[in-house]
């Protein structure tokens, strides 16, 4: 059974950073597996934040590129998203998803940027 755990959300002021992490379980080989995050404001759809292939390579929504970073470590199967000059905007539910036999979704890790 395929798990997904976030964590590292949280109460940052606006230009703060944060990074959330992604610990998946349950999953063969980790390492073939693309991740990556959404976020769903109250209110708004769930949009893609970022996501990353297989073989490492990282894709961004406009909204978040140059401030937002997407990697992974195969070895302790785990992804991170690293959230730089943030914003009010950015505040959302974060969830991290995997596709391994289909889309797996963790239960979302809460990201809130207030002064």
């Amino acid at each position: 059974q395929v798990q997904l755990a976030e964590s590292g959300g949280g109460l940052v002021q606006p230009g703060g950073s944060l990074r959330l992490s992604c610990a998946a379980s349950g999953i063969n080989i980790f390492s073939r597996v693309a991740m990556g995050w959404y976020r769903q404001a109250p209110g708004k759809q769930r949009e893609l934040v970022a996501g990353i292939t297989s073989v490492g390579v990282p894709n961004y929504a406009d909204s978040v590129k140059g401030r937002f970073t997407i990697s992974r470590d195969n070895a302790k199967n785990i992804a991170y998203l690293q959230m730089d000059s943030l914003k009010p905007e950015d505040t959302a539910l974060y969830y991290c998803y995997a596709d391994y036999v289909g889309r797996h979704w963790g239960q979302g890790t809460q990201v809130t940027v207030s002064s």
